[in-house]
């Protein structure tokens, strides 16, 4: 069963993967994205995730939609924490079961990279120097 939610709560990874794992399935993958310590050469102290919530969850539904049609797969679970987040907490699952590995590992990839992309959530990251509003299709990831 798919699951797609906005918390101000800390994010259990292991209860919402195992929400997902259907007996038919042999492979389930769970991406925990969590806050780093440093963006290039600046040291980050904290973030603060801010969400247009009801278009937000929406959006993380039209992605399932969107997943399902492109990928072999069973369940998604997306999970994204809103509000302040320290250094290595969680601030987003995305999980993905499917009856062979590949297809999880493809859709957990194309799923992250999507959200960033499409889904209204705001990330803003404090340095000891100010601060600087994040566009999630630019955080100098690969």
């Amino acid at each position: 069963m798919d699951f797609f939610e906005l918390t101000t709560e800390p994010i259990d990874i292991g209860e919402a993967s195992r929400r997902i794992v259907p007996p038919e399935c042999g492979a389930t993958v769970t991406l925990d994205g969590y806050v780093r310590e440093f963006t290039g050469e600046k040291k980050t102290l904290y973030l603060i995730y801010e969400a247009y919530e009801s278009m937000a969850l929406k959006e993380m539904e039209k992605l399932g939609i969107r997943a399902r049609e492109h990928f072999d797969l069973t369940n998604i679970g997306i999970v994204h924490r809103l509000g302040k987040l320290a250094i290595g907490e969680t601030s987003v699952i995305v999980t993905v079961a499917a009856p062979h590995r590949k297809a999880a590992f493809e859709a957990c990839s194309w799923l992250i990279s999507e959200l960033k992309r499409t889904v209204p959530i705001w990330k803003k990251e404090f340095y000891s120097d100010g601060s600087k509003w994040i566009d999630g299709e630019n955080t100098g990831e690969a």
